[in-house]
């Protein structure tokens, strides 16, 4: 049966949205995910760097995860997914994660040690300032949604305290932009996590998250960080960019998610500090630069045609990534009314729903097209294919940002499709292209 493009990608944030509701246990009073690293079914990979994790750091997402969550129930109109969203929110907030006093937020906390830990390796040597700056901005702008809500006051002065934190301990590098890690007490950390050299220790797109945190807060007026934000901006923008890798675990010059965040990052703090020669760069260097990324086809019987490739080292598509290129696109089509810009995003997310597995709305990490993972990993041990695991709150569930930003500008209604039909509609557009075992 053919669906209507506004119902699959509605039936595949419903599915991705089930998922990780289902990958939510008690904690205390609160909730938390169960993992961060978990098969179709919700079983947690202890083998696995993430399996054993979970809080608001980079693969956790906790408060990002949270407020996509919150957003969702809103637009569904259902209240108890919010609930269950300001109950992981509450988790953070009030569970140990935030240093009242130095305003410092732990990354990870690792479940089989019981313990908080700074780094996806379990490990205390490092920390990454851009994704703990991301925190710090997913904490203001969940704060934007909820208004007067008791929280609120509690999230910006979070943040507030992270970006102060922040400015303090991580040090301007000789090429104007930051390092990749640094320690807790402020150094620069140029290794990678097996202690060997960073070859992209300052040239990593994950500082465009402290430019964003700290031109947000400037913004508002809650702390003296336009100068270091008006620093940063200019240096990414006068170097040609700094487009190395986001995630923590690569190590390439180039990567999708690095232009994509950055169109999304410049093109934000570009308004808040009146600098239009940043908007300008945005969309003739980092949305551009998107274009290499693209795959127009269907390549090894795998349905790839749509995606972006992640980076030359490591080519699967990984689909939080997607996500963040549908979402640039979906906002340049916002603002300039370019049909081409709309016409990516939606063919990404449409992409995207083709990736679904299980009775429960598991949404792979990573489409394999090219066996870089190895086949063991793949869902029901395809050689070329999806791979059998996701982070809930990252990869499953990042799709519902562009999702709800096209919804809410074209006024689409949700259709009477409830979880379980919504896991149907995936499945059917999963099995015309999954050939048989």
């Amino acid at each position: 049966m053919a669906y209507p493009l506004e119902t699959i990608i509605f039936a595949s944030a419903r599915a991705s949205a089930h998922f990780a509701q289902h990958c939510l246990e008690p904690s205390g009073a609160h909730l938390r995910a169960l993992s961060s690293f978990v098969d179709p079914q919700g079983a947690i990979m202890h083998w696995h760097d993430f399996g054993d994790l979970e809080g608001p750091g980079w693969a956790a997402n906790a408060v990002g995860g949270a407020h996509l969550l919150y957003r969702w129930g809103r637009y569904l109109g259902e209240k108890e997914i919010q609930e269950q969203a300001l109950a992981l929110l509450d988790h953070v907030l009030e569970d140990g994660f935030i240093d009242e006093t130095s305003g410092f937020i732990w990354p990870y906390y690792e479940l089989a040690q019981k313990r908080m830990c700074l780094n996806y390796v379990h490990h205390n040597d490092w920390l990454c300032p851009g994704s703990l700056a991301k925190v710090g901005v997913q904490l203001l702008e969940f704060a934007d949604d909820l208004g007067e809500e008791r929280r609120a006051g509690r999230m910006v002065q979070a943040a507030r305290k992270l970006g102060t934190w922040l400015k303090e301990h991580t040090p301007c590098l000789a090429n104007g932009w930051l390092p990749r890690r640094i320690t807790r007490q402020g150094e620069a950390f140029p290794l990678n996590p097996h202690g060997e050299a960073d070859p992209i220790y300052d040239h990593s797109a994950d500082g465009l998250f402290l430019l964003q945190l700290w031109a947000a807060l400037a913004r508002r007026g809650l702390a003296d960080l336009r100068s270091d934000a008006l620093s940063l901006g200019e240096s990414f923008v006068s170097s040609g960019g700094f487009w190395g890798s986001v995630n923590h675990d690569t190590y390439d010059n180039h990567e999708n998610v690095a232009y994509s965040s950055a169109f999304r990052v410049l093109r934000q703090a570009a308004e808040w500090l009146a600098q239009p020669g940043w908007k300008e760069f945005a969309y003739r260097s980092a949305l551009a630069g998107l274009e290499r990324f693209r795959i127009h086809e269907d390549r090894h019987n795998v349905a790839t045609n749509g995606l972006l490739w992640m980076e030359e080292s490591w080519n699967t598509s990984y689909l939080w990534e997607n996500a963040e290129a549908s979402l640039a696109y979906l906002e340049a089509w916002s603002e300039t009314g370019d049909p081409l810009y709309s016409q990516a995003g939606l063919e990404i997310l449409q992409a995207i729903a083709r990736h679904h597995h299980g009775e429960l709305g598991f949404l792979t990490e990573g489409v394999d097209w090219d066996n870089h993972v190895s086949q063991r990993h793949h869902v029901r041990g395809m050689f070329y294919g999806d791979i059998n695991y996701t982070e809930p709150l990252l990869n499953n569930l990042h799709l519902l940002a562009p999702t709800l930003y096209y919804f809410e500008r074209v006024g689409y209604q949700p259709p009477a499709v409830d979880d379980q039909a919504a896991i149907r509609i995936v499945t059917a557009l999963r099995e015309e292209w999954l050939p048989p075992a």
